[in-house]
């Protein structure tokens, strides 16, 4: 699975959902989805704009974890 670190990223870089979802040019039902980790998809351009935005590689917002292996 994949997880999304929006949140973490964007409280590191004290932005709210309302500035982001303006400089990114997404709307905020979108961009809380994303945030939320309820998105099935992101275009490559929405991933490239949240990273220019927040000064971030995508690896900072995206983070494979395997469901098979057990916490811990």
């Amino acid at each position: 699975m994949i997880e999304v670190n929006l949140d973490v990223v964007m409280a590191q870089r004290k932005i709210g959902l309302t500035e982001l979802a303006e400089q990114v040019d997404i709307t905020m039902a979108n961009l809380s989805i994303l945030k939320n980790n309820k998105a099935k998809a992101v275009r490559f351009s929405t991933l490239e704009a949240i990273c220019k935005a927040l000064n971030c590689q995508p690896g900072d917002l995206l983070k494979y974890v395997d469901e098979e292996k057990p916490a811990g």
